[in-house]
């Protein structure tokens, strides 16, 4: 499997903002308890609660889809629910098994950087404060 088969879809307080190029973050990590027994025993470990890692998508800015929302979803910030979706694809871009899904909240939108001298690509990109696990 290749990172490029993958749709990344992102919705906002049920708004749906359709597919996005990239998503980082999202790990699935633990707060790890362990316990050290006496009389030189070997280190216990008891687990600990999940922890999902912030998520960050990106996607290519267009002023015609991106320029009309981006101050509302500004607005959005700290309060707008989002949801992730990242579905797998085969390589002729069929969905393949199931999808990871990531619930939480708006922490942060990033429009495009400026910059008079380059002539890159302009990402907007959105993150996200998961919440719960993911399903």
């Amino acid at each position: 499997m290749r990172k490029d088969q993958h749709a990344i879809h992102v919705s906002v307080d049920g708004v749906d903002f359709g597919i996005f190029d990239k998503k980082t973050g999202g790990e699935v990590d633990s707060s790890e308890t362990t316990y050290q027994p006496g009389a030189m025993g070997q280190r216990i470990s008891l687990g600990g609660v999940q922890e999902i890692t912030a998520l960050t998508v990106d996607r290519l800015f267009d002023l015609d889809r991106d320029g009309q929302q981006v101050h509302w979803l500004m607005s959005r910030v700290g309060k707008g629910d989002m949801v992730c979706s990242v579905q797998p694809l085969d390589v002729d871009g069929n969905v393949y098994g199931r999808p990871m899904t990531y619930k939480g909240k708006l922490k942060m939108v990033t429009p495009p950087e400026a910059d008079s001298e380059s002539s890159d690509a302009a990402l907007i990109s959105l993150e996200m404060t998961p919440a719960g696990s993911v399903v």
